[in-house]
């Protein structure tokens, strides 16, 4: 399963997306000042919340952010690695471990908003933020990325399976990832080419008309956490 926006009814599905993209950042930066066993099992808890009020669960959030799993799991063998003796450093080892599940921590509450958000509305929450034409770019390359992303990473799944299908197994991996890989790029520059078409087509503009963006009630326990977070890794690092 990819990290896509799926329809619900779930309490973050219900938020301005700028209260979502505050929480983003200010766990972020929290996970970032804490990062210490104390204080990522704090945070823990909070990443949990937010994808439980997404209506997902962490096997779901986590499975779509599984490619990044083994680096994330080897860091720290070969941060506490030395050559020569004592051949391993426990203490590198485990902070980077701890900065490892920082990272996944931060993932997590990632995935909530892309899985509770529209690719309009996040569009719109940037342009938000960050008005002109920066943001007008910077709206468009997240669009793009959350719209064709996934669909690139389908075009791969299929040309592996349809390698596996014609017996692609009995050849050397290194032979069916070159197939892979190039089947993969062309189909990619195929899709930026008649993209191209259709934004042309369509008369691209710089201002489109994106959806109106309204505070409620329930965004205002999401930003006093957010204020929380920013506030206490502001301390934090004084």
């Amino acid at each position: 399963m990819t990290l896509t926006y799926v329809p619900a009814d779930s309490a973050f599905h219900r938020l301005d997306p700028r209260s979502k993209l505050f929480l983003q950042v200010a766990f972020a930066t929290a996970a970032y000042a804490y990062t210490t066993p104390q204080g990522l099992a704090v945070l823990t808890t909070v990443a949990v919340g937010c994808v439980w009020a997404a209506g997902e669960t962490v096997r779901t959030v986590a499975w779509g952010y599984r490619f990044s799993a083994p680096f994330l799991l080897v860091a720290p063998i070969v941060a506490g690695v030395t050559i020569g003796q004592p051949w391993f450093h426990l203490a590198d080892a485990f902070s980077t471990g701890l900065a490892s599940y920082r990272i996944a921590i931060v993932l997590l509450v990632a995935g909530s908003f892309v899985r509770s958000t529209p690719v309009r509305e996040s569009r719109a929450a940037i342009q938000w933020l960050l008005p002109g034409r920066p943001g007008r770019i910077l709206g468009v390359g997240v669009a793009l990325v959350f719209r064709f992303l996934p669909l690139l990473r389908h075009d791969l799944v299929s040309t592996r399976a349809a390698v596996h299908a014609r017996c692609g197994t009995e050849r050397p991996v290194h032979r069916r990832m070159r197939i892979v890989a190039v089947a993969g790029i062309a189909r990619a520059l195929g899709r930026a080419d008649r993209l191209a078409t259709a934004l042309t087509a369509r008369c691209f503009a710089w201002n489109p008309t994106l959806p109106t963006l309204r505070f409620s009630r329930a965004d205002g326990p999401v930003v006093l956490l957010a204020t929380g977070l920013v506030v206490a890794a502001i301390v934090r690092i004084a």
